[in-house]
């Protein structure tokens, strides 16, 4: 018996199963539906959803993925040490476009590696650095412009439960990003984003912070893929602990969706009440 795709989603007490995306969401856009990988560094997406990306273009999905940091801070060799950035660039664009992505869709935005605290939130760029977009630096600076720019119904980044302290940064500022991609503010950005994408989390050093909602099962041979894509980082030797995680794990990946709970002051007055009968 041919092994097949399944997808099973969890909402609240439904279990929802299928051999595609679009069956098993109820708010997919048909023809519309455009996915953003957020990648803190650029090993993370293929590691997090490596199996998601292959199968999100076989539903003729596009797939942008924004590599955040530089990897400059990645070398494992004396000899690397001043070249490992463009290095690591060159083996992003080989794992991804093994998996399909365009190297157009695939956006490096060279942040830093290991000092993103220093680019939280938005700045001007007084310093002329290359990390400008309109006349500004920062974080929430780049991922508000490409949020406008791309236009994603969906988005996948790290769990913010990761040790690296950059997956946290990263998530953080994203996720701020997309309230003000949503919003009038910062307006040369482009214009406000008329829905608010879906998000959610992939775990790559870490395990959630709680159960995921979906799990995604493939044939062995989309395994296969995603870890010829991984084995492209050639210069990462520390990153054979991982592939032998994702190995381990089989033909499958586990993602988290996340729900944005704003205040809302009335949902808390019952709990003041007194409610005893007399």
């Amino acid at each position: 018996m041919k092994e097949q795709v399944q997808f099973v989603r969890l909402v609240g007490q439904e279990r929802r199963a299928g051999e595609s995306l679009s069956s098993i969401s109820k708010h997919w856009q048909h023809g519309k539906e455009r996915f953003m990988v957020i990648s803190p560094h650029d090993d993370d997406a293929v590691l997090g959803a490596g199996l998601l990306i292959q199968l999100a273009q076989q539903e003729e999905v596009p797939v942008y993925i924004i590599i955040v940091t530089d990897g400059s801070m990645g070398y494992c060799s004396f000899d690397e040490k001043e070249s490992i950035a463009k290095i690591r660039q060159q083996e992003t664009f080989e794992a991804y476009e093994s998996l399909g992505v365009p190297r157009e869709n695939i956006i490096w935005l060279g942040y830093p590696d290991c000092q993103i605290n220093n680019y939280r939130g938005r700045s001007k760029n007084d310093t002329g650095e290359k990390l400008e977009i309109k006349g500004f630096k920062g974080l929430q600076n780049s991922f508000t412009y490409y949020l406008r720019e791309i236009n994603p119904t969906q988005c996948f980044l790290p769990t913010c439960n990761d040790l690296h302290p950059d997956h946290r940064i990263v998530y953080d500022e994203f996720l701020i990003s997309v309230f003000h991609a949503c919003g009038d503010i910062w307006p040369e950005l482009g214009a406000p984003l008329s829905k608010v994408p879906y998000i959610h989390e992939a775990a790559v050093y870490c395990d959630f912070s709680s159960p995921p909602t979906l799990r995604i099962t493939t044939p062995e041979s989309y395994l296969d893929k995603k870890l010829k894509a991984i084995s492209f980082f050639r210069s990462q030797k520390q990153i054979s602990s991982l592939i032998e995680n994702v190995r381990s794990c089989g033909a499958q990946e586990y993602i988290k969706s996340i729900m944005f709970n704003l205040y809302e002051p009335k949902k808390y007055y019952d709990i003041f009440e007194d409610n005893k009968a007399s």
